[in-house]
């Protein structure tokens, strides 16, 4: 991965911490983008820090065109940012939150790929992966809103798989089961967390897709379930 410029959404999340980590430990050049994020958070001088905010076309443009004026291209774009609402049938979900998921999960990729993929339309060899979600091809009840964002989402990334494979810019999604995050602990406190999936596992899907040995790997979807799968 040394001379790659990967850009890392959601960096210091409880799945981005681990997919920034691994891919300083590839050798990559890594920026690093959240809403609040600083360059402490990581040790590594190959390390950049860029507050941003996807939820707005504009917001993703800025943070393409930063990685693109600092660095002058972009390699690889790892996608982790998302969200998750749940417990309510679809009847019961009400249009806040039914808008929350698709703003989350579908639109905020929706203007980064925009964004992005332009510039990486330049670089040879350029690498798109995105987190998805087991619930986008194995929906549950009261989690209607969030499934179907997530689905979408696999939509629009095997969409982007196909209109970029000739300049071989591949596109991938990987679906998780539950990962072993702070944040799921603390949701769901009774869980056999043994079951879970590391996301120092996940990370290593992402950078094995965004090596040479991924190359030709295109427009796949690809679960990592764990114990439950």
């Amino acid at each position: 991965m040394k001379g790659k410029i990967v850009l890392v959404t959601g960096a210091n999340g409880g799945l981005g911490r681990s997919v920034t980590q691994a891919m300083l430990d590839a050798g990559a050049t890594v920026v690093g983008t959240s809403r609040k994020i600083e360059a402490a958070e990581f040790n590594s001088k190959a390390f950049t820090a860029l507050p941003g905010d996807l939820s707005s076309s504009a917001g993703a443009q800025a943070v393409v065109d930063f990685v693109v004026s600092r660095f002058g291209r972009l390699d690889i774009l790892a996608h982790t940012v998302g969200g998750f609402a749940g417990g309510l049938s679809v009847p019961e979900t009400d249009d806040t939150t039914f808008q929350s998921m698709m703003d989350m999960n579908l639109n905020c990729t929706f203007y980064l790929l925009r964004a992005a993929i332009p510039a990486m339309r330049k670089t040879s060899g350029g690498r798109i992966i995105a987190i998805g979600s087991r619930a986008a091809v194995d929906p549950g009840v009261g989690v209607g809103a969030y499934s179907a964002s997530k689905a979408a989402m696999v939509s629009l990334i095997r969409t982007v798989a196909l209109e970029n494979k000739d300049v071989g810019l591949t596109a991938n999604v990987i679906l998780p089961g539950t990962m072993d995050t702070p944040a799921n602990r603390k949701a769901l406190p009774t869980a056999d967390v043994s079951k879970w999936v590391q996301p120092a596992n996940v990370a290593g899907l992402i950078t094995w897709l965004a090596g040479e040995a991924g190359k030709d790997v295109n427009g796949a979807v690809l679960p990592i379930y764990g114990g439950d799968g």
